[in-house]
């Protein structure tokens, strides 16, 4: 079978990117998108700013910090969305095979490129020659045979890079690597192949695959497989959404009992984002409500409930959102520094019409 010809899109600090082509007096500057405030975290960073060792998802107070003349921006999403709709477009004039991971990354499959280009080089270069040309800005882009090694890939030129790995290239690419570059080896897991003296990829790669799968079970096979570079998923064009949330962090830590009015107002927004679900793909219904709670002690909590019948409204899932913190079971003074309210458990509406007929008692 012929190696797959994969593209790994990622826009440059494309929200900071964004606020700097619509504001000409924020070019050159160390642009920070986050809103002021000690529970703010960062959504983007400029590459000014990263000098300066800011990066996404650190707390605003944080950057500040360590940047004292950035500038901070509060986000937009509505513009970001519609810039990323834009590049969207452009990638589709090139395939229909695109799998968006974020609003500003996305694979390609090109194998077969609706544009008739000689290779997924050739392909990777002038999607990001009209990206540039019609949104001002820029992407960088990985090209291999597989998602993971593309993904990687496209960080070794950022920003305004193209990085390629053919079919030959890949294991001697991966071997100096280290194991944290893998994908699903997070701290814990590098600090666990740390200890048996597993740092690189090439090391992982010297040890069989009985041994890793003895010690990890199912994921060690998985990381031998990795570290050699294989990886046989698909792009997935349209994947079904699991859960759709919403949460926020409070100015002021706040007691259980405190938490109602905001777990409502979530309840609310989580709603109105499964309506637009629902638009989308009306055959799809959420049967279950999940709450999600972050004591001032960072440790997150969740609890979830399937009623009988799926919620009906916003009232309902906040009702059951609410009700679900009797079954936290921390002490009554434990504090709270974020909330969260999600829809999941998703199932065919057929499937719901039938499920009660499984129950039926004869008479």
């Amino acid at each position: 079978m012929a190696a797959r010809k994969i593209i790994h899109v990622d826009m440059d600090a494309f929200y900071a990117s964004v606020e700097q082509r619509d504001d000409p007096a924020l070019r050159g500057r160390p642009v920070v998108v986050a809103w002021r405030g000690k529970r703010s975290v960062v959504c983007a960073a400029s590459y000014e700013a990263r000098r300066f060792g800011v990066r996404s998802a650190m707390p605003a107070m944080r950057a500040g910090r360590l940047c004292p003349h950035a500038v901070f921006v509060p986000p937009d999403f509505t513009r970001y969305k519609a810039v990323s709709r834009q590049v969207h477009g452009i990638f589709s004039r090139y395939t229909d095979a695109i799998e968006p991971l974020s609003l500003d990354e996305a694979y390609l499959d090109v194998s077969d490129n609706r544009a008739g280009l000689p290779s997924a080089t050739a392909t990777a270069e002038a999607i990001r020659a009209e990206i540039r040309a019609e949104t001002g800005l820029t992407a960088s882009a990985g090209v291999a045979p597989n998602k993971f090694v593309a993904k990687i890939a496209s960080d070794f030129r950022k920003p305004d890079g193209l990085f390629v790995v053919r079919p030959r290239q890949v294991q001697a690419f991966l071997a100096p690597l280290p194991v944290g570059r893998l994908p699903g080896v997070g701290r814990v897991m590098e600090r666990k192949l740390a200890d048996m003296g597993l740092a690189l990829v090439s090391d992982l790669r010297n040890w069989s695959v009985e041994d890793l799968e003895r010690r990890f079970g199912r994921w060690g096979r998985r990381l031998h497989e990795l570290s050699l570079g294989i990886d046989e998923r698909p792009v997935v064009s349209e994947r079904p959404t699991l859960q759709i949330s919403c949460e926020d962090t409070f100015e002021h830590d706040l007691l259980l009992e405190e938490l109602e009015p905001a777990i409502r107002e979530l309840a609310g927004k989580a709603w109105e984002g499964y309506l637009r679900e629902r638009a989308r793909r009306p055959e799809r219904v959420a049967r279950t409500v999940v709450l999600k709670l972050k004591t001032a002690e960072f440790r997150i909590l969740t609890r979830s409930l399937t009623p009988p019948l799926p919620p009906a409204d916003a009232a309902s899932v906040a009702d059951i959102a609410c009700a679900l913190r009797d079954r936290v079971g921390l002490p009554s003074r434990t504090r709270y520094r974020l909330a969260g309210v999600g829809l999941g458990g998703f199932a065919d509406r057929d499937e719901l019409i039938a499920q009660p007929e499984l129950f039926t008692v004869p008479a």
